[in-house]
């Protein structure tokens, strides 16, 4: 029996991006100056980092800023209480990666289709929405699917359903890490960021974070989600997106502007159809672990780039 909210579709979105915003995200999440095809519209090479699509339900078709506690409020899910967007923060996200995107979306039309999957009552703690996005060219392919989770602190006991028992991808136990990437981000990393379009107050001013118990104004999740799976193909795919299928990790503490990331990745050497699971964890150094569940599928070549 299907619980409340499920099977919901939002309405569909149009969604759009030029290489300017190519340009800016992948700037934005820690990309090298070695790394010029994901940073020079004339590389020969030029093309998305892969995971640039889990940015497009926030940005949709705009270049100018939008309302984000507008915008995360606009579609109320029927039998599910409406959830206050301002107390809200990422649970866990995974992309497969279908097919490569273009370098801009002029000249085709792309939508944005998203459903819910689930509706997760965690008591006290709060509630958990789990939605699917697809990435799809109007009367065309599918470029990625997305399943995103957002848990909404505090807004729980509504009587729902708990949910499913999580599914856990814990790195192996006794070994050393096969590689390790590290990334120190500024005061100023998090209002970079957010030029992709994700406009969320809680990373630029430090109110909202205050009123969450957070002390002040934390990193986007997606931030530290996006540089890891930078840091992952870089080191273990040789920078090239062709050498990733799917990525996915779980949000576990918040990060604060100016921390610095140590994402240590584990060849597990399972490999099935040519894809190899690798997984890895991203914590603060000397501190918390900020990324849990952290798996990959990936054709593993080391960091030369064959680009």
């Amino acid at each position: 029996m299907a619980g409340p909210g499920v099977g919901f579709e939002y309405q569909t979105k149009e969604v759009s991006w030029l290489k300017r915003d190519v340009l800016l995200f992948a700037n934005s999440i820690g990309a090298t100056a070695d790394e010029l095809h994901f940073l020079y519209e004339l590389h020969p090479n030029f093309q998305v980092f892969p995971t640039y699509p889990i940015i497009l339900p926030f940005k949709n078709t705009d270049q100018e800023v939008t309302d984000f506690y507008a915008r995360s409020n606009a579609s109320p899910i029927p039998g599910v209480p409406k959830f206050d967007a301002r107390r809200s923060v990422d649970g866990q996200r995974l992309i497969t990666f279908l097919k490569p995107l273009p370098t801009t979306s002029a000249g085709k039309t792309f939508e944005m289709r998203s459903k819910v999957l689930g509706v997760y009552d965690k008591g006290k703690a709060g509630s958990v929405l789990e939605t699917e996005q697809l990435l799809v060219e109007k009367g065309g392919d599918t470029y990625a699917r997305a399943v995103s989770s957002v848990f909404y602190v505090a807004q729980g006991n509504w009587g729902g359903p708990k949910g499913p028992a999580t599914v856990n991808s814990p790195p192996p136990e006794g070994k050393k890490p096969d590689a390790v990437h590290t990334l120190q981000t500024k005061k100023e990393s998090a209002l970079l960021y957010r030029l992709n379009g994700d406009y969320n107050p809680l990373h630029a001013t430090p109110e909202p974070g205050q009123k969450m118990g957070f002390g002040g104004t934390i990193m986007h999740g997606l931030f530290s989600w996006n540089s890891a799976c930078h840091g992952l193909l870089q080191l273990l795919g040789g920078s090239d997106p062709s050498n990733m299928k799917e990525f996915q990790a779980r949000f576990a503490v918040p990060v604060i502007p100016g921390d610095k990331l140590v994402t240590e990745m584990w060849r597990t050497g399972d490999i099935k159809d040519e894809w190899e699971e690798v997984r890895f964890i991203t914590r603060v150094e000397g501190g918390k672990v900020v990324l849990s569940n952290g798996r990959a599928l990936m054709k593993c070549v080391g960091g030369k780039s064959k680009l």
